[in-house]
């Protein structure tokens, strides 16, 4: 088993040679690098038309907005280099904003990453980019000068590294039991007040769930309860009772038995298209809202487009034919803990759905407020759950193997962040400028 270990580790080691780890802060753009704003476009070919617009504004809005939703072009500049062999389920969208805590099935409060739509194996090191270059660009937008921005991407790929060489000490099973419990965040937070707010949204999320979801976007009226209409963000659907039975019953086969048991409980009762996100704007997302003992017991779905991964483009594609069963596998791949309600379906015109709970003790970060030193704190624990995340299902002693003991790999993921930053710049520019010349249209909502 020693030897095994040193294999795996040399292994590591030998990916050196192949792509140098002070190799990845050399990147630049290919020559022939793709119109950003043609490849948004290519993506809106498939959307909801109406609700195009709408992503554009998003995006528009900043460099960072910008950079969320531009999972595809970043996808590309990544393929367009050299890239280890070293594989992982990869996140495919690991920004800063794509990590949060939710509730677990034993209603624990956990940290961990929470948006897998773009979820396909690939190099490790493309998801440590994809939240190096997003907290590069958030320091930015914060104020941050480049060297205090370099900390900030310094201090999340460190904690990467750091964490990655742990996990490689441990045995299977506790590498897969692993995860970081919200309460684990108040330690790194020293001054009182800053503990405040993140106690404040701990406790907010604890209180987010169906029930409080349901006092938000729902209303009684003739004695029924029913979701409230706020278009163009929200839009009852047109429903069809027997339709409605035959997805519900594709969705429910994709569940474990006693889960789909405890869906049998619930009735259905009304359904609307909600717009999501900043990427996902234009995909057909709906909320759907299920009673369970009476209208107090509420249930909360979301019913989400899932579509081909942005890196399937540049990956071998996934193994599974479903792009919902895509999603969700990954997830539980990679999650320390999933939504008791995940599953997927085929919807209308062969499209692809996976479903989840609309709000389950889900809260994210403001970082659009944090300081440097805040910002640096939470690249920590970034860093920390996607190696976690990694571990599972990568080679976590060849990572480590690659990685080292010293900080070349860090520096370098440092170096290619602020040149990323700088390319994002550009695109968000170029989106700008589509908008003005009436290229595209943007509307802000």
């Amino acid at each position: 088993m020693a030897d095994q270990v040193t294999e795996r580790k040399e292994r590591g080691r030998a990916a050196r040679k192949a792509v140098p780890r002070s190799g990845h802060g050399e990147w630049r753009p290919a020559a022939d690098r793709a119109d950003p704003v043609a490849v948004l476009e290519q993506q809106a070919l498939t959307r909801v038309p109406e609700l195009v617009p709408i992503r554009y504004g998003r995006m528009a809005a900043s460099a960072f907005a910008f950079l969320r939703g531009a999972a595809a072009v970043m996808a590309a500049d990544l393929a367009s280099g050299p890239h280890t062999d070293l594989n992982v389920q990869l996140c495919g969208d690991a920004h800063l904003v794509n990590f949060g805590v939710f509730g677990s099935p034993e209603r624990a409060l956990l940290f961990d990453l929470n948006d897998f739509d773009e979820t396909l194996p690939g190099p490790f090191e493309w998801d440590v980019k994809r939240l190096a270059a997003s907290l590069a660009v958030a320091a930015r937008e914060n104020g941050a000068a480049d060297r205090d921005a370099r900390q900030v991407v310094l201090a999340g790929v460190g904690a990467y590294r750091r964490s990655m060489h742990a996990l490689a000490g441990l045995g299977e099973l506790a590498v897969w039991y692993r995860r970081i419990a919200a309460e684990e965040l108040l330690p790194l937070v020293e001054k009182p007040g800053q503990r405040r707010r993140v106690e404040a949204r701990i406790a907010a999320a604890r209180r987010r769930d169906s029930l409080q979801a349901a006092g938000k976007l729902t209303e009684v009226v003739d004695g029924r309860r029913r979701i409230v209409d706020n278009p163009p963000l929200v839009q009852r659907a047109a429903v069809d009772t027997d339709e409605v039975r035959a997805l519900f019953a594709d969705y429910r086969s994709s569940l474990p038995e006693e889960r789909g048991e405890l869906l049998d409980r619930y009735t259905f009762v009304d359904a609307a298209l909600k717009v999501v996100g900043v990427g996902s704007v234009g995909t057909r997302c709906f909320i759907a809202l299920f009673q369970g003992r009476d209208e107090n017991d509420p249930l909360m779905l979301q019913v989400k487009e899932a579509e081909a991964s942005v890196l399937e483009a540049h990956l071998p594609a996934s193994r599974y034919d479903h792009h919902g069963h895509r999603v969700v596998a990954g997830q539980r791949f990679t999650q320390a803990a999933s939504d008791i309600f995940l599953g997927w379906m085929t919807g209308p015109g062969g499209r692809h759905f996976y479903w989840r709970q609309l709000r389950d003790m889900k809260g994210s970060a403001e970082v659009g407020t944090m300081s440097s030193a805040e910002l640096g704190i939470y690249a920590e624990l970034c860093g920390t759950a996607l190696a976690r995340a990694h571990a599972r299902s990568g080679d976590r002693i060849a990572i480590a193997g690659y990685l080292g003991n010293s900080d070349t790999f860090d520096q370098s993921i440092a170096a290619f962040a602020l040149h990323y930053a700088d390319l994002n710049d550009t695109d968000h520019a170029a989106l700008a400028a589509a908008i003005a010349s009436g290229r595209v249209e943007a509307v802000e909502v």
